[in-house]
């Protein structure tokens, strides 16, 4: 049975940003993209003359669209290349290869250690001596790239490689302590190394915080030419930054739940990306009842084959220390529960509303 062709409205998509995933008829991702203005993008599909083949046979085969919203242009682009990579869409011209992807710093397990620049999986010899705490990721290279001057400057770290037998134009210019000919101890440096590991522990808009904190110790001990060095690094990376949450550096799994009326919003984080988007369903009338059954059923620890995240992110619950122990009985792997009112977490679920509050209105448009 042929499926009829697909007809764009273009009221049906927000101008806002995100990705999109372009579907056929069975279902198949065919191919996902990412816009600013995700309206704008779509409407060039189905309103210009393509001359490239593989565009027009890719719009012929368009069944439906599915929409994922983002806070800005940097979450979009971190999120596209998530999604590639998860799902490996056969019209995206070039599908994302697992060592490719955003920039973190990491120190290298050297004896004297160097702060570089390392990307996920990536099998480079950075990455395979690198050691400690990642911070990004990063989509802009000339944020990444003045933080790890700041940073390096700041703590007089080297960044050469290798490292040299005497002191370069780094230390000249007082960017670098000079380890490498003996100006600072080694148990120095190393200490150094371990405030700049702990500085960059700090994610997001907590390093700023931590900036903050340090700038007015200066201050408060009379070091006012450190003080305003530092407030100046400060405002370069504030405005250099790319604030993002849909992929940080995360060992754990999580999945975030914005419940309202008889729907459930589910996004998925694994590894700290951002990476799935669903839809359910609820049984029953609207409430917490309801979405406290709903979360003992779905992560019942008697259920087999399916895999169990270790962070459950929820926006209300209404016996919380009932769902933690019908969810976490009979030894299996326990699952925090968060019902956050701030920091990243509390933006996930806000993300996650964003995008419930679309799909319901696109809904109620069909």
């Amino acid at each position: 049975m042929l499926s009829l062709p697909f007809t764009f409205n273009a009221a049906h998509y927000p101008e806002s940003p995100g990705c999109y995933m372009m579907k056929g008829a069975d279902g198949r991702i065919l191919y996902i993209g990412k816009s600013k203005s995700l309206r704008n993008r779509l409407r060039s599909y189905f309103t210009k003359q393509h001359e490239n083949k593989r565009i027009k046979q890719l719009v012929d085969e368009i069944a439906s669209i599915e929409i994922v919203l983002v806070n800005n242009e940097a979450e979009s682009l971190l999120l596209e290349n998530n999604l590639i990579k998860r799902h490996k869409p056969p019209y995206n011209r070039a599908l994302m290869k697992e060592e490719s992807g955003y920039a973190y710093l990491q120190f290298t397990k050297e004896k004297l250690p160097r702060l570089g620049v390392y990307y996920r999986n990536q099998a480079n010899r950075l990455s395979k001596e690198a050691t400690g705490e990642k911070l990004g990721p990063f989509k802009s290279s000339r944020y990444r790239d003045a933080l790890l001057a700041f940073v390096a400057e700041h703590y007089g770290l080297r960044t050469c490689d290798p490292m040299p037998k005497r002191v370069c134009l780094q230390y000249h210019i007082g960017k670098c302590g000079g380890v490498c000919e003996g100006l600072v101890s080694e148990a120095d440096y190393l200490h150094q190394v371990r405030e700049a590991s702990e500085l960059l522990a700090d994610q997001g808009e907590g390093l700023m915080e931590a900036l903050y904190a340090k700038m007015e110790q200066y201050a408060e001990h009379m070091q006012f030419e450190k003080a305003q060095r530092l407030l100046l690094n400060i405002r370069n990376l504030e405005q250099a930054s790319d604030k993002q949450i849909v992929e940080r550096q995360a060992a754990i799994d999580q999945d975030i739940l914005y419940f309202e009326g008889t729907y459930v919003l589910i996004a998925s984080v694994k590894e700290g990306m951002l990476n799935d988007f669903r839809l359910l369903s609820l049984d029953g009338a609207p409430g917490e009842a309801a979405y406290d059954d709903f979360l003992m059923a779905q992560y019942n620890p008697q259920l087999e084959g399916r895999s169990r995240p270790s962070e459950l992110i929820v926006n209300t619950i209404g016996d919380l220390a009932k769902v933690r122990a019908a969810i976490n009985r009979r030894g299996a792997s326990s699952i925090k529960i968060a019902i956050p009112k701030r920091g990243i977490k509390y933006e996930l679920l806000q993300l996650c509303k964003s995008n419930y509050d679309y799909r319901i209105a696109r809904a109620d448009q069909s």
